[in-house]
């Protein structure tokens, strides 16, 4: 893609209302766009983030087993009072009356959703195990949205949903999941933990968090420096004696931002909205379910929060938008020119994610851009370089520059050296 043929509006200055590094950041590098309190639009840029994320997570969760489907944002406020959690949500549910004066709600979540569909198509245990996600919009009225996308009103999440016959067939689910969130979140370059939480209004008994450590979070976690043990549910009684509590080792606290929460529901949903089936002796019981989320957009800002610095983004290879930018110093110079369209050709045909900013502006606004939207790996074409038919590859990470013959690109970055 040619920078001048995107829309890609770089701000110099960090707007007013930004609390959060990555609320600033996705501001200045023009991936979102805020349209009212709690509510952005996703830019170019920051579409091609999430598109990435949500690869990641549909080849891992199709990996498991997982089938995908995509279940209405409308819903029936019928199905939430039969669940009984109608009340439990309060204010931060939308909802509005349609023409017929039912009163239906914009999807905060889907386990009512989709366990009326468990019911309507989960006879038998015969038909199961069964494991269903969707990659989708939710809605949720926030009393204080903040710090950009980590806490809007409306946001994309990647809910799941296993439907077991008995306890064993929930547990082998619940691991399947629990394997397939560590390899999503590392593909996407996060530094995570998997930790005890408490379930809440959600249900159930087992419940995971997957949290991102970072000074921008607004979630707290306490970590056990001997041990292995983390939780985000904090006792009064541990902040207190400030000691671990499955090895009485000293508790470290910090904050952040939790990307993904699993759950294991049992019968919560199922028992109340009717979805059973006959099990192998003909007898009716409720199907067994788990329920595991994960928040699209906040993967995109954690990874912001963990890797910049004072220039901007630092994005991972796997989320970044373009895998490469080649920048031409100066556009108007003939060699310059021509060996970055041909190298940009070159990069296209082998199928890797490039931005060639072919704009008529100074070198420096060009460099500053490169850094503050973090592509990982930047082509820097000047007048000197190119008159000795080479040029520079910097990484964006490590600020490492190597100066190389112009023919040797390519190879450079198959080299595990150039890697991102």
């Amino acid at each position: 893609m040619l920078w001048s043929e995107n829309l890609i509006p770089t701000l110099k200055e960090t707007p007013a209302e930004a609390e959060a590094i990555s609320h600033k950041l996705m501001l200045r590098a023009g991936l979102i766009r805020k349209l009212s309190s709690g509510v952005y639009s996703y830019l170019p840029l920051g579409r091609r983030v999430l598109n990435k994320v949500e690869q990641i997570i549909r080849e891992e969760m199709n990996a498991s087993g997982a089938q995908e489907l995509l279940l209405p944002a409308l819903q029936p406020a019928k199905l939430w009072k039969d669940s009984g959690r109608y009340k439990e949500l309060g204010k931060v549910m939308i909802s509005f009356r349609n023409r017929q004066g039912k009163e239906m709600i914009l999807g905060p979540t889907h386990e009512e959703v989709i366990t009326e569909l468990a019911g309507a198509y989960f006879k038998s245990y015969r038909q199961l195990p069964q494991v269903l996600y969707q990659i989708q919009t939710k809605f949720r009225d926030e009393p204080r949205p903040r710090f950009g996308v980590l806490r809007s009103c409306e946001f994309i999440m990647k809910d799941a949903y296993s439907f077991d016959r008995d306890r064993d067939g929930l547990n082998e689910n619940y691991q399947k999941m629990y394997d397939a969130y560590h390899r999503i979140f590392k593909r996407c370059g996060l530094r995570f933990l998997a930790v005890e939480a408490d379930p809440g209004i959600m249900g159930g008994d087992v419940s995971h968090e997957f949290m991102v450590p970072a000074e921008g979070g607004e979630d707290s976690l306490a970590r056990c420096a001997s041990c292995s043990w983390a939780a985000s549910f904090i006792t009064d009684q541990i902040k207190k004696n400030k000691a671990c509590p499955k090895c009485s080792g000293r508790l470290e606290f910090q904050t952040a931002i939790e990307v993904g929460h699993i759950f294991k529901l049992g019968t919560k949903y199922s028992q109340a909205q009717g979805a059973k089936f006959l099990d192998e002796l003909g007898r009716e019981k409720p199907v067994i379910m788990g329920c595991y989320g994960i928040g699209v957009n906040r993967i995109a800002a954690a990874a912001i929060e963990q890797s910049h610095d004072k220039d901007g983004i630092i994005w991972p290879e796997g989320i970044s938008p373009y895998r490469v930018l080649i920048s031409p110093l100066n556009i108007q110079d003939k060699k310059s020119k021509e060996a970055a369209f041909a190298l940009y050709g070159d990069l296209k045909k082998r199928n890797i994610d490039v931005l060639l900013d072919e704009r008529d502006e100074r070198a420096g606004i060009k460099l500053k851009d490169a850094d503050l939207i973090g592509v990982p790996i930047q082509i820097v074409i000047g007048e000197k370089n190119i008159q000795k038919g080479k040029v520079e590859i910097k990484i964006r990470k490590t600020g490492k520059i190597a100066t190389v013959r112009k023919e040797d690109v390519l190879h450079c970055l198959k080299n595990s050296s150039f890697s991102a």
